[in-house]
């Protein structure tokens, strides 16, 4: 696998990385140093007294490495990659030391079952007969959660802050009996709402309608459109095949990731990658999932465009997508386009709900913002002199101030209805992440 210096530094998960693995992508840096056609590998010191083993397997472009960090690839991995991509002489061992061929071993273990699990003949008789328990479990399942919500209506919401975050958690880990992953998830995002700030009565009745909508659609979902039962389904827990979906045609094209974000779940790191299509104008969100300990399949920074194929899950307003195949990674320089001003957003937005009710929250490039105060709150203005309030981190709305002057900028967002957290903005032809 040959990368360009571009290529492996779009791999960085941040600045700092980046700044850090250019600064150890030199020979001085390294006890030792080692290549052949399967991995490269070295030694480099720390800080400590043992140097940190690094290693990167050049077939499936996975890192390893014994420092502490917890990015993914670390700045040793980039560094190393780095010196290799600039000084491929200076690798002279070929002959991988034990803790290499060890990882590596692992990992052949790891792809030889998930060949042989995939090439193994599916029982047909015994896949329907667990796929009609699965679906009694849920009905059942749908059936509690439903009271479950009744009742909370019928008491009224006043004394919910009091109940604390087990009411919701243990009404999840029913929904995770029933085999309904998808509605366990929303319960516990109810646990976590602040029941002792502003507003949180129109936060908890979204959702609670959210999910009342989400066993409705169950109940009846023989006569909802192909793609909306799609939707119903992926949004209870039952997955799409991803094999299946690699297999239909893509929509190809110049991919501007606009934003990362990343949460925690269940010891589980989730990474939301958000991408704009600058010939297709449509938008696309790829999930990663990964431990800890391992870093994701692939790594996406925001300001790059990547030239890749993305298939798009079946769904009645398709968004989230996989990544077929990349062909090359690039530094953007202009700026997409956007929404003119927020009644362009909320015609849009009103188009989307009108044929997906269930979004927790969509991307939009606004050409012209500004944050200002109002009412001790701070709100994000068009040209119009149009209002929405600002939700996200302090620390983005300071960087907007100070790299803005005040000014208007085109921004990207993360949001709906009247809450949009900025994510990044352009500074001349400068992509900027908040």
């Amino acid at each position: 696998m040959h990368l360009s210096e571009d290529q492996i530094l779009a791999l960085a998960p941040d600045d700092s990385s980046r700044k850090s693995g250019k600064d150890l992508a030199a020979p001085a840096k390294w006890v030792s140093k080692g290549a052949n056609d399967a991995a490269l590998w070295g030694e480099c010191q720390g800080s400590g007294s043992k140097p940190y083993q690094t290693q990167v397997d050049l077939g499936n472009l996975a890192f390893k490495c014994s420092c502490p960090s917890r990015k993914f690839p670390c700045k040793h991995g980039l560094g190393l990659l780095l010196l290799y991509a600039r000084q491929p002489k200076e690798f002279t061992s070929t002959q991988p030391p034990a803790w290499v061929t060890e990882w590596l071993s692992k990992r052949s273990e790891k792809e030889e079952k998930k060949t042989e699990k995939k090439d193994k003949p599916v029982d047909e008789a015994a896949q329907a007969k667990r796929q009609q328990a699965r679906e009694k479990k849920v009905a059942d399942g749908l059936d509690e959660l439903n009271r479950f919500i009744k009742d909370i209506i019928r008491n009224g919401m006043l004394n919910l802050p009091e109940k604390g975050p087990a009411f919701w958690e243990n009404m999840a880990k029913r929904m995770v009996d029933a085999q309904a992953p998808g509605l366990a998830g929303q319960l516990k995002a109810l646990g976590e709402i602040s029941y002792f700030t502003e507003g949180w009565q129109t936060r908890c009745l979204d959702q609670l309608l959210k999910l009342y909508l989400i066993i409705q659609g169950y109940k009846n979902i023989d006569t909802l459109q192909p793609q909306l039962q799609e939707d119903i389904k992926t949004l209870i827990g039952f997955p799409q095949n991803q094999d299946e979906l690699k297999a239909q045609p893509g929509v190809r094209d110049e991919w501007f990731c606009l934003a990362r974000q990343t949460s925690e779940e269940e010891k589980l790191i989730v990474e939301r990658n958000w991408f704009y299509g600058l010939k297709s104008h449509r938008y696309a969100l790829v999930l990663q999932f990964y431990v800890r300990t391992q870093p994701p399949g692939a790594s996406y920074t925001p300001g790059l465009v990547v030239d890749a194929e993305l298939v798009f899950y079946h769904s009645a307003l398709p968004i989230r997508a996989l990544v077929k195949d990349q062909f090359n990674t690039w530094k953007s320089r202009g700026l997409p386009e956007g929404f003119a001003d927020w009644t362009a957003v909320v015609k849009r937005e009103t188009a989307y709900n009108a044929r997906y009710p269930f979004a927790d929250a969509w991307p939009w490039i606004v050409t012209q913002l500004k944050p200002v105060p109002l009412n001790n709150e701070w709100w994000l203005q068009d040209e119009q002199q149009q209002l929405m309030r600002i939700s996200g981190n302090a620390g983005a709305l300071w960087n907007i101030l100070a790299m803005s002057g005040g000014a208007p900028m085109p921004m990207t967002l993360i949001g709906k209805e009247n809450e949009y957290a900025p994510v990044g903005v352009w500074l001349g032809n400068e992509y900027k992440m908040l």
